[in-house]
């Protein structure tokens, strides 16, 4: 398996780990209504839910441009680094987004978007 594909694996196990961080200490969480619980939430937990839930959104088109990149025959070394910088970038977003650092934090998205469209260029 590619260092890609074991990104891809990672990209999909971070919002476990947010949602981990989130959960983490708080009292009287509700499993039958979890997302109810989590929209009453402030602060650092708060953020690490939205963490959470923007790791979602970015999994399907990472995962899509990575496999789109080695099916269509692109550079494997380019896939490879872009893949990891994309992990980097999420790694970052989400220390960015727990500690409250919008602007840097949005950057770091910025980062790891580019790394996305990038799979897609070098694909074609």
């Amino acid at each position: 398996m590619t260092i890609a594909y074991w990104c891809v694996l990672i990209a999909g196990l971070m919002p476990l780990l947010t949602t981990a961080i989130a959960k983490v200490g708080l009292r009287g969480y509700d499993n039958a209504e979890p997302r109810a619980f989590m929209d009453k939430q402030t602060g650092f937990h708060r953020r690490a839910d939205y963490a959470h839930r923007n790791h979602f959104e970015a999994f399907p088109f990472f995962a899509v441009a990575v496999l789109i990149a080695t099916q269509l025959g692109a550079n494997p070394l380019y896939i490879n680094y872009l893949a990891m910088a994309f992990i980097a970038a999420r790694v970052l977003y989400t220390a960015l987004y727990l500690a409250n650092i919008p602007t840097a934090r949005s950057l770091a998205w910025i980062a790891g978007y580019g790394c996305v469209i990038a799979l897609f260029v070098i694909a074609a």
